[in-house]
């Protein structure tokens, strides 16, 4: 009989909508200490059950194939054995709908090694940052508020997150209340389907930058003061790119440093 490669459990579920939750897992044994940014592999075998919501897929999966994709860490980075992950299901998928399906107590795979260049704190002292995401793009900088923001306090730190609906902006609570409690942080969730009751920002996060958002705040949009962090949907990243190649922002990379650090999903 084949050994199960599962080597986590999961301690937490919340289903924020049907099709987007917090997974929060224990893994067996601690992961070396990793950097705010950084993402992980997850997995289940393709014989668990899927979402009652979900697709039917056409391709068929051995039982014992073993589905993974990685996923941006929410956690702190001092957190080594309990991680979370910000996760929309993809109801066509192979993945998500097998991990919608999980309940506390459920076990999973989740990969040894910690990877990605996507490091917030890859930034010159000085410097503030602005994070810019849509939908479950938001994770790497919830590690990164979680690890650092009270190292941070003499820098300013923006986080624009784009969302349909108001129930689409999870971690609204939590960085309300790091706004709340930070006076160099700022939070500016916009939706583009919110109705009457919402008394925020609506429309694409490109149309508010160009709106002076930041330097209303005293966020100074300048590749020698302010780095950009973007995390999400292609579109957004592509636009908000162009509109800060105006700038003169470049992409960072390990061999040509820039002010503009893009982690695409």
């Amino acid at each position: 009989m084949k050994s199960s490669p599962y080597n986590a459990t999961v301690v937490a579920k919340i289903l924020l909508t049907p099709d987007l939750m917090i997974l929060r897992v224990r893994t067996d044994t601690p992961r070396e200490k990793f950097e705010a940014g950084q993402y992980t592999t997850i997995g289940l075998l393709a014989k668990e059950q899927r979402s009652a919501n979900s697709v039917i897929t056409l391709e068929q999966l051995p039982p014992d194939f073993l589905i993974k994709r990685p996923y941006s860490i929410a956690s702190a980075n001092h957190e080594t054995s309990n991680f979370e992950f910000y996760i929309s299901q993809v109801k066509s998928g192979q993945l998500t709908p097998r991990l919608f399906a999980l309940s506390q107590g459920s076990r999973m795979w989740v990969d040894e090694e910690i990877l990605g260049v996507f490091k917030l704190k890859d930034t010159p002292e000085g410097c503030n940052i602005v994070m810019v995401a849509t939908g479950t793009g938001l994770a790497p900088y919830i590690s990164f508020l979680r690890s650092h923001i009270k190292d941070n306090q003499d820098i300013k730190l923006a986080v624009l997150h784009g969302a349909a609906y108001p129930w689409d902006l999870g971690y609204y609570s939590e960085l309300t209340f790091i706004q709340n409690s930070f006076d160099n942080f700022y939070y500016f969730p916009t939706l583009l389907k919110a109705d009457k009751n919402w008394n925020g920002l609506t429309g694409y996060i490109e149309t508010h930058l160009e709106n002076g958002l930041l330097e209303n705040v005293g966020i100074e949009i300048n590749p020698e003061k302010t780095h950009f962090f973007l995390c999400g949907n292609p579109k957004m990243v592509e636009s908000v790119s162009i509109f800060l190649e105006k700038y003169n922002y470049s992409k960072h990379s390990q061999t040509n440093p820039g002010s503009l650090h893009v982690e695409e999903y």
